[in-house]
């Protein structure tokens, strides 16, 4: 099953269900609304295979997008395990953190 992150109609990222759920994984403990955190274990626990960043308020949206595009590529370089996959997927979710920082930028958090 795969997995789509929306941050807005037209914009959003596709990756294998297990790609997905750890993206999901590793941008629990970066979120500070513990609603937000319990809807991401809520997601992968049930096998929902979609986040919409709109669906939470505006500061959750830019924590998202913050630790997207600061700390995804480095901890699944880190972390993801070795294997002759691991290069394709490091760089299909360096493609999620560019468009996390592309969107963020048009995100009006006051």
């Amino acid at each position: 099953m795969a997995g789509l992150i929306v941050f807005e109609p037209g914009t959003d990222w596709s990756a294998s269900g297990g790609l997905f759920d750890w993206t999901l994984e590793f941008l629990e403990p970066h979120l500070s609304d513990t609603e937000a955190r319990a809807r991401l274990r809520e997601i992968v626990s049930e096998n929902l295979g979609s986040l919409w960043i709109p669906e939470f308020p505006p500061q959750t949206q830019k924590e998202i997008a913050d630790a997207l595009r600061a700390g995804l590529v480095a901890a699944a370089d880190r972390d993801l395990p070795p294997g002759d996959a691991k290069g394709a997927a490091v760089e299909h979710l360096r493609e999620l953190a560019d468009v996390a920082g592309t969107w963020v930028r048009h995100l009006d958090v006051s």
